[in-house]
């Protein structure tokens, strides 16, 4: 903490004061998908695949830095976790690709229909909601593809 210049020691609680948002973020996507997504039948998503915070048992990394590592183990799975959540609910309900060209498209775009193709769109749409390849129970949480073992 000594040598760290004094900017970033003043922009910590700006920083860390995120972690409200965060929490609120991840108490809600929790609560919408136990309750829509068993009215849906959509596979639930499994919290623990995408937080995964282990890097603080590093025994090289000093108090703050391990603190630091849970902090943005925490956000990052967060985030991950709650676009998983939107994009099975995008499948669900709105599977249509966008008109122009999206940076990050998330994995299940790929099977939505194409901009404009009301016919794929008609005769696929009920088949697409109930086609969930990562989890063929509804109720049961499903793993993810890429966590690594």
């Amino acid at each position: 903490m000594r040598d760290a210049p004094l900017a970033y020691v003043l922009s910590a609680p700006v920083i860390y004061g995120m972690i409200v948002p965060l929490v609120i973020l991840d108490l809600s996507f929790t609560v919408y998908q136990r309750i829509c997504f068993r009215i849906y039948r959509i596979p639930l998503v499994r919290r623990s695949d995408y937080l995964v915070i282990d890097r603080h048992n590093l025994d090289y990394l000093n108090a703050i830095e391990k603190l630091n590592c849970v902090y943005c183990g925490y956000g990052n799975g967060l985030i991950a976790y709650a676009r998983e959540i939107t994009a099975r609910t995008e499948q669900f309900w709105c599977p249509i690709k966008h008109a122009r060209r999206t940076l990050d498209v998330h994995h299940r775009a790929e099977r939505f229909f194409h901009y404009g193709d009301v016919y794929a769109f008609q005769q696929g749409l009920k088949m697409l909601r109930r086609d969930w390849p990562d989890g063929n129970d509804p109720y049961a949480p499903v793993r993810s593809d890429r966590v690594e073992k």
